[in-house]
């Protein structure tokens, strides 16, 4: 039997989310590309002084990368500055950070999303816009992450299929939905109007309560997905501003 030729992708639009070792004097990089989802390829001598690729790693740029290989871990070949560079400061570079290691944790190699990965990109921008609000630009990137990789989170009705009343109270549990407070559940969840979830739906998140309950609904459901191992860049974040 013929063995298949290395398939080759080139000029691909590509972020790069975290890069580490690999032997001596070459780096593995974890990319979010567009068309092929979350790809691990090897950067051959990205860690001596003189290489070309080396200033070209970094997060939060959009870049163009080529790469080739039949195996889980390919070949980078090169990247190339794509779109413009982007600044993040301060907070707004520790939500990136964030986001960098939600999709680490989260999505499965080489399952494109590409709706994701404009959210992404857009996400980014809007944070290197509005830095100041921060917290409601994480919440979208959240709900729009989880419902892009095929969870459940329903919003505007609950498990009786019965529309959500905003000033209603609810109890929501993550794969169930909100749930009355009449009803006994023992599983993990949190209290919320009904009014939170609907705005959510509808990305408004100008209301102060919105904005609170949101926080711990995300941040429920994000741990629920993530099991037993917190995500390193939440904590930070918790501990500075109490995102």
């Amino acid at each position: 039997m013929a063995v298949s030729s290395i398939t080759r992708q080139d000029n691909q639009p590509v972020y790069v989310l975290h890069t580490y070792p690999f032997k001596e004097t070459s780096l593995v990089v974890e990319l979010f590309t567009r068309d092929f989802g979350r790809v691990s390829a090897v950067a051959k001598g990205a860690r001596r002084p003189r290489s070309a690729m080396r200033g070209m790693l970094q997060s939060f740029q959009p870049l163009l990368g080529a790469w080739s290989g039949k195996l889980e871990l390919k070949t980078l070949h090169s990247l190339e500055w794509y779109a413009g560079l982007l600044m993040l400061q301060g907070e707004a570079l520790m939500c990136g950070f964030y986001l960098n290691e939600l999709l680490l944790r989260l999505l499965p190699r080489e399952d494109a999303h590409e709706a994701l990965f404009d959210e992404y990109t857009q996400t980014l921008k809007l944070l290197s816009l509005a830095p100041d609000d921060s917290a409601s630009i994480l919440r979208r990137f959240e709900l729009r992450l989880l419902q892009a990789l095929g969870y459940s989170v329903p919003l505007t009705h609950n498990i009786r299929d019965e529309a959500v009343i905003a000033e209603a109270q609810y109890y929501y549990v993550p794969e169930v939905g909100p749930v009355s407070l009449r009803h006994d559940y023992q599983e993990n969840g949190v209290q919320l109007f009904g009014k939170t979830l609907l705005d959510m739906a509808q990305d408004d998140y100008a209301d102060l309560q919105t904005q609170q309950q949101s926080k711990q609904l995300m941040r429920l459901l994000v741990a629920h997905y993530l099991g037993d191992k917190p995500l390193h860049t939440r904590q930070l974040l918790i501990d500075l501003q109490d995102l």
